[in-house]
């Protein structure tokens, strides 16, 4: 049988802790029109900033961040009762807010209001691969099994 360590790395819910689970995320969003804004260092150091100040608000563990020229990338533990959607929202929001009031000469390249790009990247990261799961629900339910037999 599979063993799968799961303690310490979940975060349950304060109104039942018999829910529990992880979300962590590798999150990936780019500038508009890939505009190469946050090239200069007081830039990325405001927007860097502005993501981990955003994300402790909302209870968002920023893991790693990395911005580039003309995209983020992010490794964050999202809260359970937030959705990947939502949480990339408030990270775009408030960054973008942020860096159009400290860089004015940032807003008026990226016209229209919009400082990131409407899309994103999402992908869930775990320290268990997808072979392991599998293997771990098919001998767990084999186990069941011969228990019911």
């Amino acid at each position: 049988m599979v063993s799968i360590n799961y303690e310490n790395e979940y975060k349950s819910l304060a109104h039942n802790a018999r829910s529990i689970g992880a979300s962590e995320y590798h999150l990936q969003w780019v500038t508009k029109y890939r505009f190469d804004v946050l090239a200069e260092e007081s830039s990325w150091k405001d927007c860097e900033t502005a993501i981990r100040y955003t994300a402790l608000k909302y209870s968002i563990e920023i893991v790693e961040i990395g911005v580039m020229e003309d995209h983020v990338h992010v490794v964050a533990k999202i809260p359970p009762y937030l959705s990947v959607a939502h949480a990339i929202g408030l990270l775009k929001g408030a960054s973008s807010y942020h860096m159009f009031r400290a860089h004015p000469e940032v807003k008026k390249r990226c016209w229209g209001g919009h400082f990131w790009g409407r899309g994103y990247f999402y992908r869930s990261v775990s320290n268990v691969t997808e072979a392991i799961v599998r293997r771990y629900v098919r001998e767990d339910n084999n186990q069941r099994q011969r228990k019911l037999t």
